[in-house]
């Protein structure tokens, strides 16, 4: 759970933005967009299945890239 503490003379603008930094940074509201909807077990390998082969396109044009050189 993310929390900070507001100081005394800190301006509430301020700590707001420290607030959402943190959220962001921690990944909270990413983690709940990813949960908000029940995701099958079948969609969620799926969808794994996909970014592996697109990892592994995308390093392979890494290392054709270089080869040209």
């Amino acid at each position: 759970m993310a929390n900070i503490r507001v100081h005394d003379d800190e301006l509430l603008e301020k700590a707001l933005k420290r607030f959402k930094r943190l959220v962001e940074k921690e990944g909270i509201v990413r983690e709940y967009k990813r949960r908000e909807y029940f995701e099958k077990p079948s969609t969620i390998n799926h969808r794994k299945r996909k970014a592996l082969v697109r990892k592994q396109a995308k390093k392979l044009r890494k290392i054709q890239g270089n080869k040209n050189y």
